[in-house]
């Protein structure tokens, strides 16, 4: 790590944490990550967890550096979620999205869902949200990667968080899950077995999150069980997995309406009421599905449904135009395609997502018939890294990660190319820290 920042850059850092933030991103280069003490983090639940291949099968997980931003930034993309949550409560919203969502989202379970991600990019105008994930992926590991962060100087290390107990955080999440889903077996016992669901989990990318999370819940008490969807029975009464009945079911699959053949079990036992399943297909419906972007954008329609002039300006400030692509619309859209980032609209993270300047006729063809949205591009903030010796400007996209409106965690994704990718040198997760914003404050030097 470098010893100081270059007294020249200190010298120039500015009162406003948003220019602060900025400046810190173009000019502080220095590697941030202990990597021996993030590979002591990773295996802090299991010395003989296999750390080294993970990392070495994954060589881009992670980020050597951390991401600077404003406070200012941060506050106004709590303030965003906060928005959009009230709006997600009203019940002319939910009519309006789940009158285009499949049949099972009408199913309304009590539980409200783990780890909503709301993803902004920095635009000129300040946080822009460009969509909200209903599973999202990486908190566990993004909790122990900001313990690995080392100062890099004074000015970085006075600006440095104080440890938070994440842990203890998601697991209350997951208990009170338990507890709104079933309160009365919650009344008189405990949450006992967890199964940590995907499809073919031990191929996923984010595989070690799984083990991780199995390693969690075991520490304390949680039996876990890192499955397939195939490998779940449900019996009329219990969902069980390899013969053990399960309580709860950590949902990573994204099959999110749960409509393909080997979810049937799970599916089953859902609508039953006879499992917690978290997230489920309602948060899905309500928060996920990319056309809801069109109902909280659309300002006439959210004033006649209530919703506040502070709440509208807001909303109307932080989400980028967005409009569904329909084959009546499509020449348009190709025609101004420049301008227009194009996404499925039940997709997550980059799948079978576009950019408009690099989409040909065919694929263009394609999306044209249906079942995609237009999202007027926002081009993200960059950071600047020194990788192998030279610098390279990485694209960054900041994930908040968030439970009944609360935010636990925010954490960055660098990244080169259309879409965070994790196949770029030097990119991949990264901490994110705040700048404060208080004049001379603890930015200066």
């Amino acid at each position: 790590m470098n010893a100081q920042l270059p007294p020249a850059l200190i010298d120039l850092l500015p009162a406003d944490c948003r220019a602060t933030a900025e400046l810190l991103n173009r000019g502080c280069a220095c590697i941030s990550v202990d990597h021996e003490s993030l590979r002591r983090e990773l295996a802090a639940s299991d010395r003989g967890a296999p750390v080294d291949e993970w990392l070495a099968s994954r060589p881009h997980l992670f980020a050597d550096s951390m991401v600077f931003v404003s406070e200012v930034h941060l506050e106004r993309m709590a303030r965003t979620i906060a928005a959009v949550e009230r709006v997600v409560a009203l019940p002319a919203y939910r009519q309006r999205v789940l009158a285009y969502a499949p049949a099972v989202a009408q199913h309304s379970p009590a539980a409200a869902g783990v780890f909503l991600g709301y993803d902004f990019h920095l635009g000129p105008q300040g946080p822009q949200l460009i969509e909200i994930n209903s599973n999202a992926g990486g908190a566990l590991l993004n909790s122990r990667l900001l313990r690995a962060q080392r100062a890099c100087c004074v000015p970085v290390a006075q600006m440095m968080p104080p440890s938070v107990p994440l842990e203890r955080c998601f697991l209350d999440m997951f208990r009170n899950e338990w507890r709104l889903a079933q309160p009365a077996a919650a009344a008189v016992r405990p949450l006992a077995r967890v199964a940590i669901v995907d499809e073919a989990p031990a191929e996923q990318y984010l595989a070690p999150e799984f083990e991780l999370f199995r390693q969690l819940f075991a520490a304390n008490g949680i039996e876990a069980l890192v499955a397939d969807a195939a490998e779940l029975s449900y019996d009329g009464e219990r969902l069980r997995c390899r013969g053990e009945v399960v309580d709860l079911v950590y949902n990573r699959l994204t099959d999110f309406a749960l409509a393909e053949p080997g979810n049937d079990s799970l599916l089953q036992a859902y609508l039953a009421d006879a499992v917690v399943l978290t997230p489920h297909p309602r948060t899905h419906a309500l928060y996920a599905d990319k056309r809801n972007l069109l109902a909280l954008g659309d300002q006439e329609w959210l004033q006649a449904i209530g919703v506040g002039d502070s709440d509208r300006e807001l909303l109307a400030s932080s989400i980028p135009r967005t409009e569904e692509v329909t084959p009546r619309n499509a020449e348009s859209f190709w025609t101004s395609r420049r301008q227009w980032f194009f996404k499925p609209v039940a997709g997550f993270g980059s799948k079978a997502a576009y950019r408009g300047d690099k989409l040909t006729r065919r694929v263009f063809a394609e999306l044209a018939r249906g079942g995609y949205v237009a999202q007027a591009v926002v081009s993200p903030s960059e950071r600047r890294l020194l990788i192998d010796g030279v610098e390279q400007d990485f694209k960054l996209d900041l994930r908040n990660y968030v439970y009944r409106g609360a935010v636990q965690l925010v954490s960055a994704r660098l990244y080169r190319g259309q879409t965070t990718n994790f196949r770029t040198p030097g990119g991949g997760f990264a901490a994110v820290l705040a700048v404060p914003g208080q004049p001379g404050g603890a930015h200066r030097r």
